[in-house]
Parts: C-alpha cells; sequence; structure tokens
C-alpha cells in the first residue's frame, strides 16, 4: 500500500554486545510518550480523586435520613479521606516498582465495588426505617468509595518516571491542578443530583463515571520506558541504559518496600511531608462550607458554591501556574511565597468580621495552598530521586492527613469561643504558614547533592 508514515512510538537500539563478532541489534517499540503519559495519569486521578467529595455534599441529608449523631456524620464524612491518606503511603511505593498504571486500575477498581456498594444499598432499601443497621454497610462502602482518591501518590511518580527533571514542576502542576478541580465539581454537583435523582440516582450515575472514566484510562495509560522495557523481561541493569536512551531521567529503584524504607531515611522526606500538611487544601474545603453558613449566615447550597469556586477549584488552578513559577524560580523560592499567601489570608480572616473581606482572605489562602502544594511535588523528584513513588506516598499520606485531624482542631476553637471561633479558629494556619517557612529556610540552608539518595 505504500504507507510511508512515520511509526509513533520510538524505536530504541539494543547493543546486546559481540556475539561472534557481529552486533546483534533489537528493536522494541515504546507505546506512549511524556505528553501521552501526563495526560493519562491527569485524567486517572481527576477520575478518583472526586471521591474526595463522596459524602460532605450531601452530609445534612444523610444526617436527617438516618438520624446520625455529630460524631457519626463526622466519621462518615471523614472515612474516605482518611482511608485514601493511609491507602496513597503503599500505593506510591508500589508504582515505584511496577509502574503507575497498575496502582492506579486497583485502586479505581476498589472505588468501583465502593460506588456499587452504595448504590445497591440506597436503591433496595429503607434508609430511613434501617437507618442503625445500615450506618456500618454506609461506613464501609464509603471507605471503599475514597480508596481512588489515593491514586495521587501512584500518579506522581508515572509523571516523574515519563517527565524530563527541567519540566516537573509544570506536568506535576498541571496534574495534581487539573485533576484537582474533580472535589469542587463534584461538591457542586452532587446535591443537585441528589434533588433530582435521589441518593440511588445521584450515586448510580457516579458509579457510571467511574466505570467508564477507569475503561478510558485502561486504554489510553503506558507506564514510563523503564517499566515497558522490564516488562519485556529485559534485565534491570539493560532496562536502566535502555530507558536513559529513550529520554528517561529518572531511574526508579524498582522496590516496593525499599522505596518507602529508604525515602523515609532522607530527611527531606519529612520536611516536604511538613509542607505538604501545612498546604493541604481539602482541610478547608471540608470546612469552609460550615464556616460561611454557620459564620456569615449563608444557607448550605451558596456555601458549598462560595466554597467550591472561590477556594477548592481556585487552589487547583493556582497549583498549575505555582508549578511553572516552580520550574522558573526554584520549588523553594514559589514555596516560601506561598506560605506567607497563607500566612496573610488566614490573619485577614481571623481578624476581619466582614463578609467581603473575609472571602479575599479566602481567596489569599487558597491561591497559596495552590501554589505550596505544586512546589512541594517539583521538589519531591529533585531530592528523593530514585525512590519518588516512596516519597510521594509518605507526603501525600501522612501529609493529607490534614483533612482528617485540622477540621475537628478547628470545631475546638467553636466549642471553646462560640460562633468568634470560627475566625479565631484560622490561627492554626498562620502558626502552620511560619513553621513551613522555617522548614522552607532549612531545605535551603542545608547543602543538597544528588548523591545524598545513593545508599
Amino acid at each position: 500500500m505504500g504507507n510511508k508514515q512515520a511509526p509513533r512510538s520510538p524505536t530504541i537500539p539494543i547493543d546486546s554486545g559481540d556475539c561472534c563478532k557481529e552486533d546483534l541489534l533489537v528493536t522494541h517499540k515504546l507505546r506512549g510518550s511524556p505528553k501521552r503519559g501526563l495526560m493519562a495519569a491527569t485524567f486517572g486521578f481527576f477520575v478518583g480523586f472526586a471521591a474526595i467529595a463522596l459524602i460532605g455534599p450531601v452530609a445534612v441529608e444523610f444526617k436527617e435520613m438516618m438520624g446520625l449523631s455529630a460524631s457519626l456524620l463526622g466519621l462518615l464524612v471523614a472515612a474516605p479521606q482518611l482511608a485514601a491518606s493511609f491507602l496513597r503511603i503503599p500505593f506510591g511505593a508500589w508504582a515505584d516498582k511496577v509502574g503507575g498504571k497498575k496502582p492506579i486500575l486497583t485502586l479505581l477498581l476498589i472505588s468501583i465495588v465502593g460506588l456499587a456498594g452504595l448504590s445497591f444499598v440506597f436503591f433496595t432499601l429503607c434508609i430511613s426505617c434501617l437507618a442503625g443497621q445500615l450506618y456500618p454497610a454506609v461506613l464501609f462502602f464509603s471507605v471503599l468509595g475514597g480508596a481512588s482518591a489515593a491514586i495521587f501518590s501512584a500518579g506522581i511518580p508515572q509523571v516523574s518516571y515519563w517527565v524530563s527533571q527541567k519540566r516537573q514542576g509544570s506536568a506535576l502542576g498541571i496534574y495534581a491542578g487539573l485533576a484537582n478541580t474533580a472535589p469542587g465539581i463534584f461538591t457542586l454537583i452532587l446535591p443537585y443530583a441528589f434533588l433530582a435523582l435521589g441518593l440511588s440516582g445521584a450515586y448510580g450515575s457516579w458509579l457510571l463515571f467511574i466505570v467508564v472514566g477507569t475503561l478510558i484510562y485502561a486504554l489510553v495509560a503506558h507506564d514510563a520506558p523503564y517499566f515497558q522495557f522490564r516488562n519485556s523481561g529485559i534485565s534491570r541493569d539493560e532496562s536502566i541504559k535502555l530507558a536513559k536512551r529513550a529520554g528517561e531521567e529518572l531511574i526508579p529503584s524498582g522496590q516496593f518496600v525499599g522505596a518507602l524504607k529508604k525515602s523515609a531515611k532522607i530527611w527531606r522526606t519529612w520536611a516536604l511531608v511538613a509542607l505538604y500538611f501545612a498546604s493541604y487544601a481539602s482541610a478547608l474545603t471540608a470546612w469552609f462550607p460550615a464556616y460561611w453558613s454557620l459564620y456569615h449566615g449563608l444557607d448550605l447550597r451558596s456555601a458549598a458554591v462560595l466554597t467550591a469556586v472561590t477556594f477548592s477549584i481556585l487552589a487547583s488552578f493556582a497549583r498549575v501556574g505555582g508549578g511553572s513559577l516552580s520550574d522558573k524560580y526554584g520549588g523553594e523560592n514559589i514555596a516560601s511565597a506561598s506560605f506567607i499567601l497563607i500566612i496573610t489570608g488566614a490573619l485577614i480572616m481571623v481578624m476581619s468580621e466582614t463578609f467581603l473581606l473575609d472571602v479575599a482572605g479566602g481567596v489569599i489562602m487558597g491561591a497559596g495552598m495552590g501554589m505550596g502544594n505544586a512546589a512541594v511535588f517539583k521538589l519531591v523528584p529533585r531530592y528523593v530521586q530514585e525512590h519518588v513513588g516512596g516519597a510521594s506516598g509518605w507526603v501525600g499520606g501522612v501529609g493529607a492527613l490534614a483533612g482528617f485531624i485540622l477540621p475537628p482542631i478547628l470545631g475546638l476553637f467553636v466549642d471553646y469561643f462560640g460562633r468568634p471561633g470560627y475566625s479565631l479558629g484560622l490561627v492554626v494556619f498562620v502558626v502552620l504558614g511560619i513553621m513551613a517557612l522555617l522548614i522552607t529556610f532549612a531545605l535551603r540552608v542545608r547543602p543538597f547533592t544528588a548523591a545524598t539518595h545513593v545508599d
């Protein structure tokens, strides 16, 4: 047919040594590309990370329908995020051993089971009649449904091993920034889906969304060259050589438990954990609807919309810009700037009793948190080069516990001070911001070389 179209995948020559004084040339066609790897990981994370909003946007309806106490409701709302935080640790490390695709697909499948369980319970049973008996089942399936939010730590190495080091900040900013819009978007959609379709219809639609998303991801995603060579039976040493010739700059350790252990021995891993904890925007995404409703008197849906638009979605897009700025000016510099913004926004909200000033303070905090998140994950591949997945697991998993720990602390301010505690509690973020600035300073002054990470 005379088809002269060039192949899309690169062909890498392999020097297999001198056999009978002749060089043997073996060719392997790589699937995917850095751009496609970034797009696939971003899409998979978007589909999965929506689970952060699995219960929160309709929490009031759950409370009324099931007659839940505040503590039981709080546990139900926090369960998906808590489960995802712990799952980020092993699944990030697993990505260092097998690549990101298999861990991401596994987490999506676990979430499908959870959403199918919730849809079945809501469709077949009388919620108000069996409230007490159903709570354990709803809690269990909510934990499973939230598993896909752990995709974050598996996607970080999937992107990092594809993309050159000079573009890490931009690529990871796009990955995390665009995908992080999912909870904000679902926070807007879920209450209206509930009103139109009921619980079973709303979660059934979500189930269909994640099933279709999983199938698309499975078709378009490919792991970085190193993993493709390893999966074809080539030795690790030869796979490293071939991956470097294919343009892969970061080479994984190829370990699971080892990736966690070795990354845990690097003090900068824990410095980055602290920075991520201090800039974890989802902690306020969960708290702000109550803040706007109970402190400023907005109805629940208006409070949810205000949170999504002026904070959650804004922080996600700020993360994209923060990644590009981190490439240009350095992750440490952008981290410092971001925490100054967080401190400034929090101080405005602590000292102001004016609605518009509080909105402005929230916007400033959202921008700072988004930029800070991007800067942190620009630094992960720089400081923990051989164990990006393991470090991403620690940073993303332990750091994300902010979403479980900080809202109850903010609630303690309300219990102690009453209504003024809603604003006074935000002093927590002033303290966290100052702490983060000191840690960033320590990263600057402590000499760093790549050899730090060679065992």
